[in-house]
């Protein structure tokens, strides 16, 4: 893995166990960094909801939020949209259609995957060109076309750093778009079984660094 010159990571059950980043990871991001390397956070949480569990944003190089719809500067905290949000006309069918807890979002929609038919019903009734990706027991709605990987592509395209020398890790389903996009793909060991059919490697997140940074 030495060519590696970045790590694209997803957060919950990823770089966080049950909400929050270990000690043991957040020194591991501190070495990946020391060494020079680009490290970005690649989740389908929207910022808001990142800064209550994980405030040290700065921490990371570049993010990538609301499952590729966002890239957001850690420093400036300024956001770029790379895709339009959904409709208020689409939001207002989905509660009238039951569909809750609907959390505020820039971009995406994220609830339970329960209201799958009732989401698929608006979406057809809308005449909208959107997307299901499903994570565990949750789905997100999203613009055609995007996922964890387009908004890292978008991404690299101003970085110099090419798709082969990223490695992506991360845990559910909603981060095979990530992997496909990425030269290395990591899932961690409790990944679900897709991805971990995906990945060339399983390991966690510490595991990784240690893996590129002893090269």
């Amino acid at each position: 893995m030495q060519h590696v010159r970045a790590i694209a990571t997803d957060y919950d059950e990823t770089l966080a166990e049950i909400g929050f980043v270990p000690d043991r990871h957040l020194r591991a991001m501190e070495r990946f960094r020391a060494s020079g390397r680009m490290l970005i956070l690649n989740t389908g949480r929207g910022l808001e909801d990142l800064l209550i569990v994980f405030p040290e944003i700065d921490r990371f190089d570049a993010l990538v939020l609301e499952n590729g719809t966002i890239l957001v500067d850690p420093i400036t905290r300024e956001e770029r949209l790379l895709a339009d949000p959904l409709p208020e006309s689409f939001l207002r069918d989905l509660h009238r259609r039951g569909v809750s807890p609907i959390p505020k979002r820039r971009v995406i929609v994220d609830t339970w995957a329960l209201h799958e038919a009732e989401i698929r019903r608006a979406i057809r009734h809308a005449n909208l060109n959107l997307h299901l990706i499903f994570n565990q027991d949750t789905v997100m709605i999203l613009p055609a076309g995007v996922d964890k990987g387009s908004g890292l592509r978008t991404l690299l395209a101003e970085t110099g750093i090419t798709l082969d020398q990223v490695a992506g890790i991360g845990d559910g389903d909603n981060d095979l778009g990530l992997l496909e996009a990425c030269g290395i793909k990591v899932a961690v060991p409790n990944a679900v079984p897709e991805l971990l059919a995906k990945a060339d490697h399983i390991l966690t997140f510490e595991e990784l660094v240690d893996a590129i940074l002893i090269q």
